[in-house]
């Protein structure tokens, strides 16, 4: 999640993490080592391919 800087977030534990950035990606799947600072982290998991069954039917194919 990109928010608008700068920012001071305040976590559970009471440590704060600072950014004078102008635009700031906050982790939201936990799995950046610059937590709570996104690092890019979350493209290294890959997700299973999924098959032709499980994709959305996109309405505009209807027609």
């Amino acid at each position: 999640m990109v928010i608008d800087g700068p920012v001071d977030i305040v976590l559970d534990d009471g440590t704060r993490v600072c950014s004078d950035r102008f635009a700031v990606a906050v982790c939201t799947c936990r799995r950046s080592r610059n937590y709570p600072l996104c690092d890019t982290s979350h493209r290294a998991k890959k997700r299973p391919a999924q098959s032709s069954e499980d994709r959305p039917v996109d309405q505009r194919d209807m027609t």
